[in-house]
Order: structure tokens, then sequence, then C-alpha cells
């Protein structure tokens, strides 16, 4: 196992990837959940589920509002999609 990515220079695909990789361990996770196993994102969404629940559980209600105030634009976004009609 290295520390290092093996992606294609020179593509903006490749640029973010090596970005969002490079992110120390998130990165890591992130790198197994694309290019691993097909059960590593189920592994993946228990440990940021389970983070999640850390933060509640020591910062009280404004580490579980914070991440769902974040979520808005999304699910806006979601939201006009289905109305548009695609």
């Amino acid at each position: 196992m290295t520390a290092f990515v093996d992606i294609p220079k020179g593509t903006v695909s490749g640029f973010l990837k090596r970005f969002v990789f490079g992110i120390p361990i998130l990165g890591r996770m992130l790198h197994e959940v694309a290019y691993g196993d097909k059960d590593n994102i189920y592994y993946f969404l228990f440990t940021v589920f389970t983070l999640w629940l850390l933060a509640v559980l020591t910062w009280g209600y404004a580490a579980f509002i914070i991440p769902v105030l974040m979520a808005v634009p999304s699910m806006f976004v979601v939201l006009i999609l289905i109305t548009v009609g695609k």
C-alpha cells in the first residue's frame, strides 16, 4: 500500500482526484470506496454516520443541524430537477 495514488496527469478530473485522494484520512477512505471492494461503501457510510453521532454527543444540537443545513442547497437542486422532469 502506497501513500500516492496513480492517476493520469493532465486532466481536470485527474487533478481533482489527486486533490481529493490526497486528503490524509478521508482521501484514503474515498479511494477505497472508488477503487476497492464493492462493500467498502457500507463501511464508509457507517464510519461517517458514527462520526456524526459522536459529534452530536460531544457538541450537541449544533453538530446535528450544521450538516443538515449544508444539505439544503443540494436538496433544492434535486427538487428543481424533479419538478423539471429529469
